[in-house]
């Protein structure tokens, strides 16, 4: 049988374990809660503070693989200075004058597959408004008809953060190379719309070219004998997305002093 002095000692005890067990309750109650990781981006892909813009990051399940900004041997037949655009392998390649280019994964729309012949870049724009052309307004109203009056440069803009106008015989073709907020698109084929890239990478291609570069389509032939097979059918044709204009069109997260503006000329996004 206890005596009283044991049993006295063993209730304090259980009154100090009590008294313990609510204190840390009590701090884990008050405690702040750990705020989430920071997201790691691969080197060049991270957000960007552009003309009163923040522009996000691209995650990196977007650039696995081949799906990245890389400086690569060049093999093609296009002369330093130069754009050469392979819409199967979906890759654009800057031409360097070492025996290397920057090539860049891309998105090829509609309109951009039917782009063959040799063009030349005679307009550059930094957020670039976008409206949709009569005849694509014509041919699918329920895409276009919201946005015959134009889409103001910015976030929101389908041309993304820059975009690169392609002339011929002194005639705007209505093609461009623009950015894209699409970022799934990337190393695949649109419904819609020109030779797209991440908005990091058209921002890299835009510093780096001159006016009057001239932009040249890589045959299929070519893209077999150049990047393989594989490479050659890289991609899948993807469904047209179509964002309500009331989203599309609402408030833009730019600076409050940011006046936009529309790109007048057209183009096929």
């Amino acid at each position: 049988m206890l005596d009283s002095r044991m049993m006295v000692a063993r209730g304090a005890k259980f009154v100090l374990a009590l008294a313990l067990a609510a204190t840390l309750a009590a701090c884990a109650a008050n405690r702040e809660p750990e705020a989430p990781p920071e997201p790691v981006f691969v080197d060049g892909y991270g957000p960007v503070e552009d003309d009163g813009y923040t522009l996000p990051g691209v995650p990196s399940e977007y650039l696995a693989g081949v799906n990245r900004r890389m400086i690569v041997p060049y093999f093609g037949d296009i002369g330093p200075g130069n754009i050469e655009v392979d819409p199967f392998a979906k890759f654009l390649f800057y031409v360097l004058d070492d025996g290397f280019a920057v090539r860049y994964p891309i998105a090829v729309g509609r309109e951009g597959k039917g782009l063959r012949s040799t063009t030349v870049i005679r307009r550059k724009e930094e957020w670039p408004g976008w409206t949709p052309t009569a005849n694509m307004v014509a041919r699918e109203p329920e895409v276009y008809a919201d946005y015959a009056g134009g889409i103001p440069g910015g976030l929101r803009s389908p041309l993304g953060a820059r975009a690169l106008y392609l002339y011929q015989n002194g005639r705007d073709t209505h093609f461009r190379i623009h950015g894209t907020n699409d970022l799934g698109s990337i190393g695949n084929s649109g419904s819609a719309g020109c030779i797209r890239l991440f908005n990091q990478d058209v921002i890299d291609l835009y510093d780096r070219i001159e006016m009057g570069t001239k932009v040249y389509i890589r045959s299929y032939d070519d893209s077999v004998r150049l990047e393989g097979e594989a490479l050659a059918n890289r991609g899948v044709e993807l469904p047209p997305v179509i964002i309500p204009a009331e989203e599309l069109l609402g408030p833009d997260a730019v600076a409050a002093d940011h006046a936009p503006v529309l790109d007048d000329q057209g183009g096929q996004g």
